[in-house]
């Protein structure tokens, strides 16, 4: 690790969200004083706060040890980077761009992770006009169904919940390139580039 090159990037994403150090401090349990030194290269957070320090700014260790943002970081708090939490006791849905610890009805929530959508999985996709017209044979009973539709760009997100029982046709208006994800309650988050 070189300090420097640590200290500065502490130094950059900080300062990025307008936090003082004791604002920085405050949200990882240190002192002012320690996240001062780590910002003038003079000394390194100790290895238990490595993991905590990465998770405020929303990246990896490894990034921090290194003192430089990979390119998928670069994107910083983009809509590219949402994540999608599901209950799986109430069906909740919530979403982040940044590093947020979700909880619902008691429990600490991951975030679903989302499989590229293949064959009979993926949706069908018309362009209308200025909308994506999305449609699908998928099952939409009380016990398994689609139970939101998003469409995420850089700078965007289109929601859409859908309930069991109703057809799965939906109209959204298209902004640009970007990706569309669906949740099912059995299979889990599916994505497709569109």
């Amino acid at each position: 690790m070189d300090c420097k090159k640590t200290g500065s990037l502490i130094h950059s994403l900080r300062t990025e969200r307008g936090w003082t150090q004791q604002a920085l401090a405050d949200l990882i349990h240190v002192s002012d004083k320690a996240v001062s030194k780590w910002e003038r290269g003079m000394g390194a957070p100790d290895v238990s706060i490595l993991p905590v320090l990465a998770r405020v700014f929303g990246l990896t260790v490894e990034s921090l040890l290194a003192g430089e943002l990979d390119e998928h970081e670069r994107e910083g708090d983009s809509m590219k980077n949402m994540r999608f939490f599901v209950c799986p006791s109430c069906g909740t849905l919530a979403t982040d761009t940044g590093a947020a610890d979700v909880s619902c009805c008691g429990k600490k929530l991951s975030a679903c992770e989302a499989r590229k959508a293949e064959g009979e999985d993926c949706l069908s996709v018309e362009e209308v006009e200025t909308e994506l017209y999305i449609s699908s044979d998928h099952s939409m009973t009380k016990d398994h169904y689609i139970s939101f539709l998003a469409f995420v760009s850089s700078d965007t997100l289109v929601l859409k919940k859908l309930y069991p029982e109703w057809n799965l046709s939906v109209r959204l208006p298209r902004l640009s390139r970007g990706t569309l994800l669906w949740y099912c309650t059995r299979c889990g988050l599916f994505r497709q580039t569109v």
